[in-house]
């Protein structure tokens, strides 16, 4: 095989000299060159890497401590904390308010952002009430059931209301929303828009 592609390179350099040369080469003098099968390389297998085996196994992918999460139909994103410590999630409401509507408990609640000043006001069934232990006074809790945007995810999940105005995130994420969907990476921030 070698020999042949010898043959072929030398002949190709002999030709192109004669043309320089002006030279006639005549049909007999040409060697035959036998017609063989194109050389094909077998396919290259690649090894994935660590990023591409995350990307397919989890739709959310390698996200940070801090990531922007919608609730629609609010238009701007709010920031949120991903803590992977906690259970579930909670989203700081104003002016939460228990009702019945027909025969059935409801809550009423504000979700404002407050770096754009947009406001939305929500009317959810209530889930269900929870009570959050704290040091010095336990904390009542509802839940209800809040459509989310995270990255390309939209998903229906169980948000407690909460006063979260003294800390710097207005939404907490926990394991019920990045389970199965994330990897988080503590040095990462701000990583899904």
């Amino acid at each position: 095989m070698r020999l042949k592609n010898l043959v072929a390179v030398v002949f190709c350099v002999f030709l192109i000299g004669c043309a320089q040369q002006s030279v006639v080469v005549e049909p007999d003098s040409v060697p035959k060159v036998e017609k063989t099968e194109p050389l094909v390389c077998p396919p290259v297998k690649k090894e994935q890497t660590l990023a591409q085996k995350v990307k397919e196994s989890y739709s959310l992918g390698i996200i940070g401590e801090v990531e922007p999460v919608r609730f629609p139909p609010m238009k701007g994103a709010l920031l949120a904390r991903i803590d992977t410590g906690a259970a579930g999630s909670s989203v700081y409401a104003q002016n939460i308010q228990a009702f019945e509507r027909e025969g059935k408990k409801w809550v009423s609640f504000d979700i404002v952002n407050s770096k754009t000043g947009e406001k939305h006001h929500f009317e959810k069934r209530l889930y269900k009430q929870i009570t959050i232990k704290r040091q010095l006074e336990n904390e009542g809790r509802y839940v209800v059931m809040m459509m989310l945007r995270i990255g390309k995810e939209k998903l229906n999940i169980p948000f407690s209301l909460s006063d979260r105005g003294r800390f710097d995130y207005p939404v907490l994420i926990g394991r019920n929303v990045i389970k199965g969907r994330a990897i988080v990476d503590p040095s990462l921030s701000r990583t899904l828009y």
